[in-house]
C-alpha cells in the first residue's frame, strides 16, 4: 500500500575511523535490513566513517598540538569523496533491494578542494542515485575544529511513496528556518539524525513532529570505548579521559501529533523497524498547517540560497 511505509533506524557503532570497515558494516546492514521488508533505512550523523569523539577528551583546541593534527589526517583519509565512486557499492545495494537510505558521513568534497570536511547527510533513492547531499550548515562547539560549515544546497525533500522526506543533521534541527526551508517543500516524513545520546532525542523529536505535524524520526550511532579500533592513532591518549559510553542512542519515531510510536531506545544496538501510515499526516494538517492554512506569508516569508557554495567559478 503507497500510505505505508517499513523504516528501519540503524542504531549502531561504527568501525570507527575505518572507512572501509564502516562501508563494510553498512552493507551487511543493508542486506539484514532488506530481509524484513525495510523500505527506507536510516544511519545516524558521521556514521561513516564516525564522530570526532577525540576532539572533547585530547586538548582539541590546544594550538597546533600534534595529536590532534594526526587525528585530522586519519580522519581525512577515512572520509568519503563522493565523486571518487566511493558510494557506489552502497547505491548499487539499494537499487538491488529497491530501498532508499538516508547516511551520516564525513564528506571530502572535491568542490571545495578536497581538504576539508563537511558533515554531510546523504540522500540515496530506490533506485540506486544520490539524489542529495546535505552539508551541515552549522558545526556544533567542538565540531568546529574538525568540520567546516556547509551551504543550503541540500535543503531539498524526496517523494517516497506518499511521503515527501527530508532531513536534517544533529543540533541544526534546532535552527527554525533550516526546518521551515523543508516544510516548505512539502516535507512530511522529517528525518533528524544525530552522534548519539538520549538528552539529543528526547525532547526535540516530539517538539519537532507536533510544530510540523509531520513523523519525525531520530536516528543516533552507538559509541563506547569497547568500540575504538586497537589501531586507533593515539588511543591510548582519547581513553584516559573518556567515559566508558559516549554515546548511548536515544532513536525515536514521534508521529504528527507529537506523540512517540517509538519511544528512545538507549544502550540496544541494532536494527529498530516501523511502519508509518501517510494517512495520519493528513488528520493532523485538519487543525494545522505551518507553510499552508495556518501560515501568512503575505506577512513573514522565508528566502533561501541553494546554490552550492565553491570558492572559485572558472570560465574556460
Amino acid at each position: 500500500m503507497e500510505n505505508l511505509l517499513k523504516v528501519a533506524m540503524a542504531q549502531m557503532a561504527p568501525v570507527w575511523l575505518d572507512k572501509q570497515g564502516t562501508i563494510e558494516k553498512i552493507k551487511s546492514t543493508i542486506q539484514e535490513a532488506a530481509s524484513n521488508g525495510t523500505e527506507l533505512l536510516i544511519f545516524g550523523e558521521a556514521f561513516l566513517p564516525g564522530y570526532p569523539f577525540w576532539l572533547a577528551y585530547t586538548e582539541g583546541a590546544a594550538w597546533d598540538l600534534k595529536v590532534n593534527k594526526e587525528l585530522h589526517a586519519h580522519y581525512t583519509r577515512n572520509s568519503i569523496q563522493i565523486e571518487a565512486g566511493e558510494l557506489d557499492s552502497i547505491c548499487q545495494l539499494a537499487k538491488e533491494n529497491s530501498m532508499a537510505i538516508y547516511l551520516g558521513m564525513m564528506e571530502r568534497a572535491k568542490d571545495r578542494g578536497g581538504h576539508s570536511l563537511y558533515c554531510s547527510l546523504v540522500y540515496i533513492n530506490a533506485n540506486g542515485v544520490i539524489k542529495s547531499v546535505h552539508r551541515k550548515l552549522q558545526p556544533t562547539y567542538d565540531e568546529r575544529l574538525t568540520w567546516a560549515p556547509g551551504d543550503g544546497n541540500g535543503l531539498q525533500v524526496h517523494p517516497l511513496k506518499q511521503f515527501t522526506v527530508g532531513g536534517l543533521n544533529c543540533w541544526e534541527n534546532w535552527m527554525p528556518l533550516p526546518r521551515t526551508a523543508l516544510y516548505g517543500q512539502g516535507e512530511n516524513l522529517h528525518v533528524a539524525v544525530w552522534p548519539g545520546g538520549l538528552h539529543n532525542t528526547k525532547d526535540i523529536t516530539r517538539f519537532i513532529a507536533r510544530e510540523s505535524r509531520s513523523f519525525v524520526i531520530s536516528v543516533s550511532a552507538l559509541m563506547r570505548t569497547s568500540d575504538f579500533p586497537k589501531d586507533t592513532p593515539h588511543l591510548d591518549k582519547i581513553l584516559e579521559k573518556a567515559p566508558s559510553i559516549l554515546a548511548n542512542g536515544g532513536s525515536a519515531i514521534a508521529g504528527p501529533d507529537g506523540e512517540w510510536i517509538v519511544e528512545p531506545v538507549v544502550d540496544k544496538e541494532g536494527l529498530i523497524y516501523e511502519t508509518l501510515d501517510f494517512n495520519r499526516v493528513y488528520e493532523e494538517r485538519q487543525n494545522f498547517d505551518p507553510v499552508g492554512h495556518y501560515s501568512r506569508p503575505d506577512v513573514t516569508k522565508l528566502k533561501v540560497n541553494r546554490e552550492r557554495q565553491s570558492t572559485v567559478q572558472f570560465k574556460d
